[in-house]
């Protein structure tokens, strides 16, 4: 199986070629910080070098997050507003503009950015909707891109961020659902997952969404048969 000609996939991100546009989802910048780890890992760093690197590889017009830039609901943990201009500045450097679609943790975005944001954003391929996920979507279209639940795959004892791709899944529409992009989340094993199970009101018939998890020395996704299928596989 193989994702629709018009989306190409990274790691942990997603093309739109015929709109020129990269979709990431759930960065949940400050996530360490506000955790009670006493050292936490530098994830906007991590985060900031992540994206650079694709925005070199894919050079889009575009930025979309689909939800969940920030992390915590009532406070701007230190870091975050250098962390977040970090990102608006190699978004910037790399000539592309940034939209976030707010997601359920965005309560406090506001406040720190003062860009472009919307709900639910059409891309210009005029196809393709991007919204976080935690809500039903009220634009019509052909494809929904969302975020939200981090899925992940479990393959041989190791745990992998993975898409979920669903072909004709939502009221005749697509629906591709990428990974968290900050590399803090763990993610929800899917594959172990039933659709009560997502948090996301598009996830239904799951059984018929294929996983795909980004192989490094391929370059390429790896694709899996649909869910109902890899519950008796892996």
């Amino acid at each position: 199986m193989t994702a629709t000609p018009s989306l190409s996939l990274s790691d942990r991100a997603l093309f739109v070629p015929a709109a020129d546009t990269l979709v990431i989802a759930d960065i949940h910048l400050g996530r360490a910080a506000d955790s009670s780890v006493d050292a936490p890992i530098d994830d906007g760093l991590a985060v900031r070098d992540a994206l650079e690197s694709l925005l070199a590889r894919t050079e889009p017009a575009t930025v979309v997050v689909a939800g969940d830039l920030l992390h915590s609901f009532q406070t701007i943990p230190r870091g975050v507003e250098r962390d977040l201009a970090a990102l608006e500045e190699a978004i910037n450097d790399a000539g592309a503009s940034l939209v976030v679609t707010l997601g359920n943790h965005d309560s406090m975005l506001e406040s720190v950015f003062d860009g472009e944001t919307a709900s639910e954003y059409r891309l210009a391929d005029g196809e393709t909707v991007v919204c976080h996920g935690h809500e039903r979507p009220e634009t019509e279209a052909a494809r929904y891109v969302v975020g939200h639940d981090h899925p992940a795959l479990s393959v041989e004892g190791r745990k992998l961020p993975c898409f979920l791709y669903g072909p004709n899944v939502y009221d005749g529409a697509d629906v591709m659902m990428v990974p968290a992009f900050t590399p803090l989340a763990a993610g929800a094993t899917v594959n172990g997952m039933y659709a009560r199970d997502f948090q996301s009101p598009l996830i239904s018939n799951v059984d018929r969404f294929h996983p795909g998890v980004w192989d490094d020395s391929s370059d390429e996704p790896l694709w899996f048969p649909p869910l109902g299928e890899c519950r008796r596989l892996l």
